[in-house]
């Protein structure tokens, strides 16, 4: 794979041209915040925080799924930038029912964590203060749609990781939300495994450990991890 040259936030640096934006930020020791990232699945975009400035180029764009060009001048920090992130944090917190004070992921919460990171300490918007349900009809597991930021990490690790295919998205807009197969209770699923995978890649409380109560639900991703490394270099293939 060829190498590109390009420079972020000033600094020159060395990127393979299949890598993303994201990805050669982390490699450079620069950080750009994230919520539907998650490392091992692909990239969709979706939680518009890895938003970057890209010199000649009018729009904002999400690091996460932008490749690396030669002579690309980028930058991951800028006023324009943090005015971005921190509507973006606000509205996500408008759109469902997040009350850290009560929720099984207080403390160990990304998005909690990602506010507290930019000064987020009130909100300029409308809560919509919508009427979501908690399902908790799997034995093992719970979702709790009040706290869903619709960044798809479940699904992705369901299908591509699990390869089971249980969780979906369904609706538009504000009214998406997360289904288990055809939109059954996720305990009736004919599919769903019960790995867990999907409650460790979630990165609030919308997925949880059923007993779970507040502060109490920590996530192992490097249980993710460790499956990703042993397909790519093909630990787990019989010899022919």
């Amino acid at each position: 794979m060829a190498a590109k040259t390009l420079t972020i936030d000033g600094k020159e640096i060395s990127a393979d041209e299949s890598a993303t934006v994201l990805e050669a930020a982390a490699d450079a020791g620069v950080r750009i915040p994230t919520l539907c990232h998650l490392d091992g699945v692909y990239d969709v975009g979706a939680c518009r925080l890895c938003l970057v400035e890209v010199a000649g180029v009018p729009k904002l764009l999400p690091a996460c799924t932008t490749k690396v060009n030669e002579g690309m001048h980028v930058t991951t920090s800028s006023e324009r930038l943090r005015k971005y992130r921190r509507m973006t944090l606000e509205l996500l917190f408008a759109e469902r029912n997040h009350v850290c004070a009560v929720c099984v992921a207080n403390g160990h919460c990304e998005l909690q964590t990602l506010a507290y990171n930019h000064g987020m300490e009130h909100v300029r918007y409308d809560y919509i203060f919508p009427k979501w349900e908690v399902d908790n009809t799997h034995a093992l597991f719970g979702m709790d749609h009040n706290r869903c930021i619709l960044c798809t990490r479940c699904v992705r690790v369901c299908w591509h990781i699990e390869g089971a295919g249980t969780k979906n998205v369904s609706g538009r807009g504000a009214k998406s939300f997360i289904i288990s197969d055809l939109n059954q209770p996720w305990g009736a699923s004919d599919t769903c495994t019960s790995c867990g995978k999907c409650v460790q890649a979630c990165p609030t409380g919308a997925l949880f450990h059923k007993g779970s109560t507040v502060a109490e639900m920590e996530r192992d991703r490097g249980r993710l991890e460790f499956i990703v490394t042993a397909r790519e270099k093909k630990l787990w293939i019989a010899p022919d």
